[in-house]
């Protein structure tokens, strides 16, 4: 009886929520955005932010059985799509996978996981399942599909030729969940503090947003007093997501599938209006095997891998089995990824490369990597 209970108002709660979003979407969209509106459309925005932040967890967005997969290899990409788009077929083919596949929807009930091996990288590709319009707020237990892809380093935006119109909706669903597609993080800190009020500091001109603004935003989230220090011209939504803390930056590619289904002409309309879209792309057929190598390069170039040669002390480096970082890398992370002493046992490191100044430069564990640079790690014996 207790439990009954329990639910009865587990789901009235998420109905509220629902019906909250619905009433500030209507709103957002009848008010007129001008000098004397943006302050209230910003504390809209900022307020229907945490309203889907709860939604989401509601909803189960912590992710549900069958759709926490734990990662593994050099990177992790997640197809995300529609049903019915071939996903499953490309990581069938792509993979040493088996995803079921059908010719009708929601095939895929979990997440697949499957390895592609790639110019000596093991890249991890997830299989999801698919995603209807509403996925963010729950529909068909999207929020746990969505949550599920949150950690992969690239998604794969997944259409075939006939449901291009997908892509916006697709991207839309994913930015609900505080997922942001080939942007960065924007350069902002906020440091709360206990008393002084809100001293906001930028070091370019801010055209999007002023110090009302952001003084209504911080309020929303119960912040009072705080010093905030902008260095790039960010956006009310930008400021939002810097506030909310929660937000994951992640590159994409569009994969668009069954090429194989249309002639010559409409292919070239696909790519006239992939370019108004603005993203990355391939144009692939699962089925039919079409482009299925330029798929790997264009996955491995997104996530940006650079090769680094081991070289043992007093030894030869060893150019035939490069270790796989990504761009970025420091000492500490390629320690982390040999042995998990090696970080702890640490001494100093030796690099030759183009992340040096000079050849065999001694370097600490914060120092960052370059692609091809030849390292040698110096650990305590005991």
């Amino acid at each position: 009886m207790e439990k009954l209970q329990y639910i009865k108002k587990f789901g009235e709660s998420y109905m509220d929520i629902a019906e909250e979003i619905r009433r500030i979407e209507e709103e957002l969209k009848k008010t007129p955005y001008n000098k004397a509106t943006q302050k209230h459309i910003a504390r809209l925005k900022a307020k229907l932010a945490k309203l889907r932040e709860k939604a989401q967890s509601r909803s189960g967005g912590g992710g549900g059985k069958g759709y926490a997969v734990k990662k593994s290899g050099d990177a992790t990409a997640a197809f995300v799509g529609f049903p019915s788009v071939g996903k499953s077929t490309l990581l069938n083919k792509l993979t040493n996978a088996n995803s079921e596949v059908g010719a009708y929807a929601f095939t895929t009930l979990t997440i697949v996981p499957g390895v592609l091996e790639y110019k000596g990288a093991k890249i991890q590709l997830l299989d999801a399942p698919g995603i209807i319009v509403g996925a963010s707020s729950g529909k068909g237990r999207g929020t746990e599909v969505l949550s599920a892809v949150r950690s992969a380093d690239l998604i794969l935006l997944t259409v075939d030729i006939y449901t291009l119109e997908h892509l916006p909706v697709i991207e839309r669903e994913l930015y609900n969940v505080g997922i942001r597609l080939d942007q960065k993080p924007p350069d902002v800190k906020i440091k709360v503090k206990d008393r002084g009020g809100i001293n906001v500091t930028s070091t370019v001109p801010l055209t999007k947003i002023d110090k009302d603004t952001i003084e209504a935003i911080l309020n929303e989230y119960r912040i009072h007093n705080a010093d905030v220090v902008i260095r790039e011209d960010i956006s009310v939504e930008q400021f939002i997501d810097v506030v909310a803390g929660n937000r994951v930056y992640i590159p994409s590619l569009v994969v668009v599938n069954k090429i194989d289904l249309a002639d010559e002409e409409y292919l070239k309309y696909i790519e006239e209006r992939l370019k108004e879209f603005g993203k990355d792309y391939v144009l692939v057929s699962g089925n039919k095997e079409i482009n299925l190598d330029l798929l790997k390069e264009k996955i491995y170039n997104k996530l940006g891998f650079i090769k680094i040669y081991l070289k043992p002390q007093g030894k030869k480096p060893d150019f035939d089995e490069p270790l796989i970082m990504r761009k970025g890398a420091t000492v500490k992370d390629v320690c982390e990824k040999l042995h998990r002493d090696f970080v702890k046992n640490f001494r100093y490191a030796l690099v030759w490369g183009k992340s040096v100044k000079y050849p065999g430069q001694r370097v600490g564990l914060d120092h960052k990597l370059e692609d091809e640079d030849i390292l040698t790690i110096v650990i305590k014996r005991s």
